[in-house]
């Protein structure tokens, strides 16, 4: 997931307490943070910060997810994980006192529904494009793209005698 994420214009923190887990080089553009609580590194995230949790055991997933929901200012929660799991999750934060707005902001699992692959390049390029697509929704909308106007676009399929191909409503 990584390599996929650092090609974005976005800052990305990996964080794992196994310094051997990690590649012997990561991707331009992307921190690694190796430390023993990862918990503690969520206080020092920015204000809508994205928190993707893809950890090796599910009481950190757990606890790392909690610690971002009592923050409430990230952008994105996202955890891995089966719907089973997420099933024990949402009532675990339930009893610790989350409601139903703030346990519905956690995304569990985590990528596209459309893609059901369990290979871990399948995963990575699901959840990439569930990262972008969130990206793009955060990102104020673009002015168009300066070009003809439908009706000069008409009179020059017109002109071209396209217009027998492709009809054109100058009102639309």
């Amino acid at each position: 997931l990584a390599p996929l994420l650092a090609a974005l214009p976005l800052r990305l923190t990996w964080i794992d307490s196994r310094a051997q887990e990690f590649p012997p080089t990561v991707p331009e553009g992307v921190e690694r943070l190796v430390t023993d609580a990862p918990e503690d590194v969520v206080a020092g995230a920015e204000a809508g910060a994205v928190f993707i949790i893809m950890t090796h055991q599910h009481p950190l997933d757990y606890a790392l997810g909690e610690r971002v929901l009592r923050r409430g200012d990230a952008s994105y929660i996202g955890i891995i994980g089966s719907a089973s799991k997420w099933r024990r999750f949402r009532l675990r934060l339930a009893h610790r006192g989350f409601d139903a707005t703030q346990i519905d902001r956690v995304r569990c699992p985590i990528g596209l529904a459309a893609v059901p692959g369990k290979q871990p390049a399948e995963i990575a390029v699901s959840v990439a494009a569930e990262l972008i697509a969130h990206y793009h929704a955060l990102r104020p909308p673009r002015d168009p793209a300066p070009g003809p106007s439908w009706k000069a676009l008409g009179e020059t399929l017109r002109h071209t005698g396209a217009a027998d191909i492709l009809t054109v409503d100058p009102e639309a």
